[in-house]
């Protein structure tokens, strides 16, 4: 009896592509470079699984035009490039990689947050253009991160793992806005207060943006919200491209609205707006926030693991839409 085809649209480490072998016959993308959709319907003809990354759009079309599809495994946490309520509809199973990358997103967010803070990456351009011939009291000189106010804006597993770390680590007061408060007794060891967003925007030193992207949240910052934040205050971006409107935070930049932004992720990526290019007092880099070898060979092996228990008669453990599996 032969074995089902999956495919693997997106390159990753060979051994842990090799996990599938065993159960399945394997189609996998040996380049970097994402296939286009028509490439990617083409690819998944007789495909009964697929492992991809958060850059492959499944939608409807895709999904009536390869119906032995059964699962859909993306080694990301999210999940707005996939259509679940119609991947459900069509009994295809969807899962996600939650939880592997949280501690280490949380320490790039930091990090970014405090690079940007500090003026880094623009004290170190201008180190390398030769400009640096003195020393000077105010050269590059930004905010302090210690004892500064932490604001969260999406107070889930990365959120809070961002503010266990300015709280206990750098004595930050916490406030955040989500949809819904956390219990009292999560709140209390991240020393977090639930405020309105907008309170949110007005008292924050240091912004860190962590919520998923969805019709609600497209350009959850925009113009209006950054006019209401401190000219010292600084934003970073850690959530995905289009929660942030690029072009109205690179305006803002501009004529000194807020004092600085450190950006993981991007509208359109990876293409980034050209204003955002030009400006000086940005942090700019290629959503990598969980990128480590650790955590993303974790989250590979993540969907794998999904993708083979889908497709044998086991139980994925991160499904979005387990209804399926009850069917």
């Amino acid at each position: 009896m032969s074995k089902p085809s999956v495919l693997v649209a997106r390159k990753t480490f060979d051994d842990i592509v090799d996990r599938l072998r065993p159960h399945f016959e394997v189609e996998a993308n040996d380049s970097d470079t994402g296939w286009s959709q028509d490439e990617l319907i083409r690819r998944l003809q007789g495909k009964a699984g697929a492992y991809i990354a958060g850059g492959d759009r499944i939608d409807a079309k895709l999904l009536d035009a390869c119906p032995e599809l059964k699962a859909v495994c993306t080694m990301a946490v999210g999940y707005n490039n996939i259509d679940v309520a119609a991947c459900t509809a069509r009994g295809v199973v969807v899962t996600n990689a939650p939880d592997v990358l949280t501690e280490t997103t949380a320490d790039f967010g930091f990090a970014l947050m405090m690079a940007t803070a500090r003026r880094i990456t623009e004290s170190e351009h201008f180190l390398r253009r030769g400009e640096w011939k003195q020393w000077s009291v105010t050269m590059f000189a930004g905010a302090d991160v210690h004892g500064a106010t932490l604001g969260v804006l999406g107070m889930g597993r990365i959120g809070a793992a961002i503010a266990r770390r300015g709280h206990l680590g750098f004595g930050m007061p916490v406030l955040y806005h989500n949809r819904s408060r956390l219990p009292a007794d999560q709140e209390a060891p991240l020393g977090a207060q639930w405020v309105e967003k907008d309170e949110l925007l007005r008292r924050a030193d240091h912004l860190i943006i962590v919520v998923p992207y969805s019709a609600s949240s497209h350009h959850l910052i925009g113009q209006r919200e950054l006019r209401l934040m401190k000219k010292t205050a600084t934003l970073t971006n850690i959530a995905r491209g289009g929660v942030v409107d690029d072009a109205a935070l690179a305006a803002e930049l501009k004529v000194g609205t807020i004092a600085a932004a450190g950006l993981d992720v991007f509208e359109g990526e990876p293409t980034v707006h050209p204003d955002l290019l030009a400006c000086e007092n940005v942090v700019l880099t290629p959503h990598i926030a969980s990128a480590t070898i650790a955590t993303r060979r974790a989250m590979s092996n993540l969907a794998v693991d999904n993708l083979i228990a889908a497709l044998t008669g086991g139980a994925p453990t991160t499904a979005l839409n387990p209804e399926v599996l009850r069917k």
